[in-house]
């Protein structure tokens, strides 16, 4: 995976209390940033599905399987 390097601004007291309990801001940031993206996502895809629902199709319920059977 490419990385890329960037900014971030936090409150020096949250900066240096992660220092403190051994936490890397880069794995916090990138897991942060990762679920954002993910809940942005299905907040998208789930405000589509809204404006336009699937609708039932017929075809499928009419169509014949094609077996031996």
């Amino acid at each position: 995976m490419a990385s890329t390097r960037t900014t971030v601004t936090l409150d020096a007291s949250l900066a240096q209390r992660a220092r403190e309990l051994g936490i890397s801001l880069s794995a916090a940031a990138r897991d942060g940033v990762e679920a954002a993206v993910a809940a942005a996502i299905a907040q998208a895809e789930r405000a589509a599905y809204e404006r336009q629902p699937e609708r039932p199709d017929t075809f499928w319920t009419q169509a014949e399987a094609w077996s031996d059977e």
